[in-house]
């Protein structure tokens, strides 16, 4: 028997699980999960986020509106971009912008290209959820709110109810059935887009928007 074929033969007599044990995670995190509510889950949130400059407001479903145009006033912004078809959008529309142009999401990219990537200095998305252990948003583009709202205006505005900010992946996940339908493209955002050289020098905005702003709306019954 030659060298080649002792090897065939042993790699042959070798047993080898089909079925890996897989590791209980439910079990584990039902160990070493924090138990918090939604006042220490939120602190913990808002400490993460402000730690890498994203700026955050509370705001309420009676004044987020106000709160937005506010902000974006003091920012000199001109446009804000907005998904088509949206609770949040139609609510801004129905408002008195003043200077601020609101443009809709309306139509094919390969159509207005150029105002996207030349002319939006802003645009509003909203959050399918939170992650208190990591810091992150949970966005969930949709054909109503493309990906590249949240990638290539350099403000972007994220609307995030406080009810939906899980302790960490695990429970986000279990809590809304992500197994039963992922979408192509599920975003986890910490903070403004930020590089660095091999200096170390920390730069925001290379890849994606300078400013993250995140309207922090509380539940209509308020904070539990």
């Amino acid at each position: 028997m030659s060298a080649r074929e002792h090897i065939l033969a042993r790699l042959l007599q070798s047993k080898v699980s089909v079925y890996p044990d897989l590791p209980d995670v439910a079990n584990w995190f039902k160990v070493h999960q924090r138990s918090e509510g939604i006042v220490q889950r939120t602190e913990r949130l808002r400490a993460a986020l402000e730690a890498v400059h994203t700026e955050i407001h509370e705001v309420t479903h009676a004044n987020w509106t106000d709160v937005l145009l506010h902000v974006a006033s003091c920012k000199g912004l001109r446009q804000l971009l907005i998904g088509s078809n949206t609770p949040h959008g139609f609510a801004l529309q129905s408002c008195q912008t003043g200077g601020l142009q609101l443009i809709s999401y309306d139509k094919p990219i390969d159509t207005w290209r150029d105002l996207l990537f030349d002319g939006v200095d802003s645009a509003l998305t909203f959050a399918r959820g939170a992650l208190a252990e990591t810091g992150s948003l949970i966005l969930w583009p949709s054909p109503s709110e493309p990906r590249l709202m949240s990638l290539v205006p350099s403000t972007h505005f994220v609307l995030l109810d406080v009810d939906t900010i899980y302790a960490d992946f695990y429970a986000a996940m279990t809590a809304e059935g992500w197994a039963k339908g992922m979408p192509t493209n599920a975003l986890l955002v910490c903070g403004p887009s930020k590089t660095a050289d091999i200096q170390q020098t920390l730069a925001y905005g290379a890849h994606g928007p300078k400013e993250l702003v995140v309207l922090l709306r509380q539940t209509l019954k308020g904070a539990a």
